[in-house]
């Protein structure tokens, strides 16, 4: 019952700092594209190498808190579903090469933020 809680506050407050990520970053740059997702999809999955690594190297982390930071903050706090979408609506606003460079830059900077996550992982544990 104790992992449920921590699921549940940690999606609430993912879910909150999504929002206050992304329109920090859309009110500094353009929304022609989709910068604020990419934002909080990288650090997510840097901020999730490091609680995947850590969690497998030892017990710095509860389950507790593996499961508020892993599956609850950061399950609320990345957006493929609205990286799909505004991927297709790129798409079919006719700007292809926008569409490319969006999935490009979602998945190498997301695997590289993990893998950066990962590293620091090692380090800390």
């Amino acid at each position: 019952m104790l992992n449920l809680l921590a699921i549940g506050c940690g999606g609430f407050c993912g879910a909150i700092s999504r929002f206050l990520v992304s329109e920090f970053v859309y009110s500094r740059f353009s929304t022609a594209m989709p910068y604020g997702t990419l934002t909080v999809n990288l650090v997510g999955s840097f901020v999730l190498g490091i609680v995947a690594q850590v969690g497998l190297s030892g017990n710095l982390l509860s389950d507790t808190a593996k499961s508020f930071i892993g599956i609850g903050f950061l399950g609320a706090f990345t957006t493929f579903s609205t990286f799909s979408v505004q991927t297709l609506e790129l798409f079919e606003a006719g700007s292809p090469g926008k569409a490319c460079a969006n999935i490009l830059l979602n998945v190498a900077l997301c695997l590289l933020g993990a893998w950066s996550g990962f590293t620091i992982g090692r380090v800390l544990s």
